[in-house]
């Protein structure tokens, strides 16, 4: 929808062009309502994940396994990159053109700021449109947080994650502050790109919250491929010299340096709600920053929702398209679907081979009065899994956790080659009940990476002949 007006009216007004958002705004204008869609950067149309996040990062993964002992890395790393920004530029027209292009939809490239509840001015750069919206989403998404570390803010050589790869230089000393899903994801795609990778981490242990045995194995394929992982560590002082950054560190009481051409802060992201006029539109927000909803995620204010990382839930895309599901029921439906609805959400660590899990642990299970019995096998020992040995990736392992009593299955945590397609489907069946004889007995292609619960189900390790919660 084409105007040069400097005033606006929508049925719908969006805020940020995230995937929760964008479905939303593209579901409406199908339905001929009028729609106003406020995006601060024409490099961020369709969001995060596929101009700076998902899709560019698994693109590297993909490209940085491919590299070859003899192929020079800095050059391999450049291609990559050029053709890994092919493909986002190519999804972020589409994702333009696909809403702009609907008769009813239109797209303002500016930072839009609340006037009052039912009124945001958007600053394009060359003017200002106002645009009143009868129902209003905001969908900003988040930013990265950067430590308070002495001299690491100032450091020339500080980049965050988009900064990072965007940068056509691989740098071959990168250390990485922070190892969540985002900081042991880059320190195993830079490491496979012919990086020196330093990963830093606060708690005791790397994947701690996985369980012993899956973070035993995961830590293991990390520091296999040449990572250097420092857990229990607490980097202290950040100096720039001539050569790169010194990082000052301590480990137990012990005081260590370590130089990088490149520090990555990767220790989380915070909702990205400054500067939106949100007191001027009466709408709260947590002690946290983000904007505070109920299960329906409506906010403080009723004809406002937070959709995506805004809302403080879950920083997953595919939460955030689960919001739209939820606000599109608000505004087309019964208005009965919730975030209490949720169940069984898996998660992935895209290392090489990824970690996917769902559900409990089974520490998580026993605490909450399970008496569980436990599945697991390492990849090399799983007969029915024969696609791993066909593509050369038999590294991890799989574990199942189950009800005893009920064969119901509680959680699962997949350290294997197509973990992030495995995790779904026993997600899929903790949603609708079914036990782990349904999972274990079901046919599956050959060969495939489904055949694996045949066996790893079997593979029972050990069961609890007594209720126990101090594991």
């Amino acid at each position: 929808m084409d105007t040069t007006d400097d005033t606006l009216h929508a049925d719908v007004l969006v805020l940020g062009f995230g995937k929760g958002g964008k479905v939303v705004a593209a579901t409406m204008g199908r339905l001929g309502k009028r729609v106003v869609l406020v995006e601060q950067s024409a490099h961020m149309y369709g969001g995060t994940c596929p101009n700076v996040g998902c899709v560019p990062t698994k693109a590297l993964v993909h490209r940085s396994g491919k590299r070859r002992p003899e192929d020079p890395p800095q050059e391999w790393y450049e291609r990559s990159l050029q053709e890994t920004q092919a493909i986002t530029k190519l999804f972020r027209g589409g994702n333009y053109e696909a809403l702009d292009g609907m008769g009813t939809v239109t797209v303002l490239t500016g930072h839009g700021r609340f006037r009052d509840p039912h009124t945001v001015v958007v600053d394009t750069g060359t003017g200002q449109v106002t645009v009143t919206g009868e129902t209003i989403l905001i969908n900003t998404g988040s930013h990265p947080l950067i430590p308070g570390i002495p001299g690491l803010r100032e450091s020339e050589y500080l980049v965050n994650s988009t900064e990072l790869i965007e940068s056509t230089v691989l740098p071959d000393r990168l250390a990485i502050i922070g190892g969540g899903y985002l900081g042991i994801e880059f320190a195993a795609i830079y490491r496979a790109f012919g990086s020196q990778v330093t990963l830093f981490e606060a708690a005791p242990e790397l994947l701690g919250q996985e369980g012993d045995d899956i973070a035993a194995a995961a830590v293991k394929i990390l520091t296999d491929d040449g990572i250097e992982i420092v857990a229990g560590a607490e980097v202290t002082e950040v100096r720039d010299g001539e050569t790169g950054a010194q990082l000052t560190y301590e480990k137990g009481g012990v005081r260590h340096t370590v130089e990088a051409d490149a520090v990555l802060a990767a220790v989380g992201r915070a909702p990205t709600t400054h500067d939106l006029g949100l007191e001027a539109a009466g709408v709260a927000t947590t002690e946290r920053g983000a904007v505070r909803v109920d299960e329906y995620l409506r906010t403080s204010r009723p004809h406002i929702y937070a959709l995506g990382d805004v809302n403080g839930g879950p920083q997953f895309t595919y939460v955030s398209l689960d919001d739209s599901r939820i606000v599109l029921d608000q505004l087309t439906g019964e208005g009965t679907r919730s975030t209490t609805d949720r169940v069984a959400i898996p998660h992935t660590v895209f290392m090489t081979p990824p970690l996917a899990t769902v559900g409990l642990t089974e520490k998580e299970a026993r605490a909450a009065g399970h008496r569980v019995k436990v599945g697991s096998q390492a990849v090399a020992d799983i007969v029915a899994m024969p696609r791993a040995y066909v593509v050369e990736e038999t590294r991890g392992m799989m574990k199942f956790v189950m009800d005893a009593d009920t064969d119901e299955i509680l959680g699962a945590a997949l350290l294997s080659v197509d973990a992030q397609e495995l995790i779904n489907t026993v997600a899929l069946a903790m949603r609708h009940r079914l036990k782990a004889a349904d999972l274990r007995d079901a046919v599956y292609t050959h060969p495939s990476s489904t055949e694996a619960f045949n066996d790893v189900i079997t593979a029972i390790v050990r069961i609890d002949e007594a209720q126990t919660a101090d594991v």
